[in-house]
């Protein structure tokens, strides 16, 4: 009789990205919206960024990943994979969370983009003062 395989989820979240990931334990694939992680994100920084919980843990190759992400631009879902792979490890092991906490990997990323003000042209640019 087989085991069913236990997943991990986690979501993650970075200015207006949301990121749902899956950790399973296996070889180390990274898929973000069932395409290679290196053909979506294309930057090797992102990667990085994305997969630090992970090599923080010493867990590189431990888990297969899969992510659902939406919203905002890579940069912003590579933020949110980060932290929604973090909160996945959690559950996988407490352990993980001293090493986790200290690099700041469970905290949420509070800035987001400044709403618009009325008489304003930006968030905070006016129109160009006149004096005569």
């Amino acid at each position: 009789m087989n085991q069913p395989e236990l997943s991990y989820y986690g979501t993650g979240r970075r200015k207006s990205s949301v990121a749902r990931v899956t950790l399973k334990h296996g070889n180390g694939q990274f898929k973000i919206n069932n395409r290679v992680a290196k053909e979506y994100l294309k930057s090797d920084i992102l990667i990085k960024d994305a997969l630090q919980p992970l090599s923080i843990t010493n867990t590189v190759s431990e888990f297969n990943i899969r992510v659902n992400a939406h919203g905002g631009g890579i940069s912003g879902q590579a933020g949110a994979i980060r932290l929604g792979i973090a909160r996945a490890l959690l559950k996988v092991s407490a352990d993980y969370r001293p090493g986790l906490k200290v690099a700041g990997m469970l905290t949420r990323d509070a800035r987001a983009k400044e709403r618009k003000k009325f008489g304003l042209r930006k968030a905070r640019r006016a129109r160009q003062f006149s004096k005569r």
